[in-house]
């Protein structure tokens, strides 16, 4: 039974999440952990009135969530069934309490929303969730805002190669293959720092581990890897995007070196973002 964390704050981005990994693991039992995570900042002054004598605000917080994930919990029951759901609140900073909810459940998979372009706050995920992608240690699925569950035919994996693969590092891509059956494009993505072809190391990896598969070599720059990579995917009709995460990586390139105006568009399909092990 596979363990899998879902962080929600409440908000329609999370709750979408939520509903996409219940359609997406709708034929597997699952054990689906949803997570709430204060903090004191959040407990607005008007509510610190309400608060009689007796009552912390801390419990009070904690009472609140936990009576909301519950509810989110019953809905959640009545068309799956088939899954175990626990609730956990946690008052404590984001990061740290998702990377302890994950070693103490020993969690496989993080599903959790994201926030699209709007307005002036032109950025491609929200904050949170892109630093959940670079510090924590379990894969994560992020669910863009609005994504709705279609069957995952197309699954891209994207590579510039910087070092030799091992199955744990991609057994979250493995297994959103099988249970999807999903045909995988394999996008060697090459500038003028990583020559992917000569990774013949991977190659071999990848003949051996994913048999069924379309290789890609495509040659770009690092400016305008984002904009290859989207065209990728809207030409291909791709339904779910894979990459990698390492320190100074296509990730890095992808995510965090770009300006608000070069983001004149956003992937609107799920990413699966996996862990490169030491």
């Amino acid at each position: 039974m596979k363990n899998i964390l879902l962080p929600t704050d409440f908000s329609k981005n999370s709750m979408n999440a939520i509903n996409y990994a219940m359609e997406l693991f709708k034929d597997e039992s699952c054990l689906f952990y949803i997570l709430n995570v204060q903090k004191a900042s959040s407990f607005i002054s008007d509510d610190m009135m309400a608060v009689g004598s007796s009552t912390t605000i801390y419990k009070t917080l904690i009472d609140a969530a936990k009576k909301s994930i519950d509810n989110i919990i019953s809905k959640i029951k009545v068309k799956h069934g088939n899954h175990e759901f626990h609730s956990i609140v946690d008052y404590d900073n984001f990061i740290d309490s998702i990377n302890q909810v994950s070693e103490k459940h020993q969690i496989d998979l993080i599903i959790m929303g994201t926030k699209g372009a709007s307005g002036l706050e032109k950025v491609l995920f929200g904050s949170n969730t892109v630093r959940v992608m670079q510090r924590c240690k379990v894969p994560v699925l992020a669910i863009p805002d609005k994504c709705k569950f279609k069957s995952i035919d197309k699954l891209a994996f994207a590579t510039t190669n910087l070092k030799q693969f091992k199955i744990k590092d991609l057994r979250a891509l493995h297994e959103m293959m099988l249970l999807n059956n999903s045909f995988l494009h394999i996008l060697h993505l090459a500038d003028q720092n990583h020559l992917a072809y000569d990774a013949h190391d991977n190659m071999d990896f990848f003949k051996t581990n994913f048999i069924k598969a379309k290789h890609e070599f495509i040659d770009t720059t690092s400016a305008d890897m984002f904009n290859t990579v989207h065209h990728y995917i809207t030409n291909n009709a791709i339904k779910m995007l894979a990459i990698m995460n390492k320190k100074h990586s296509f990730l890095e390139r992808l995510f965090t070196t770009h300006t608000v105006e070069k983001f004149a568009f956003k992937i609107d399909i799920p990413l699966l973002v996996m862990q490169i092990s030491d």
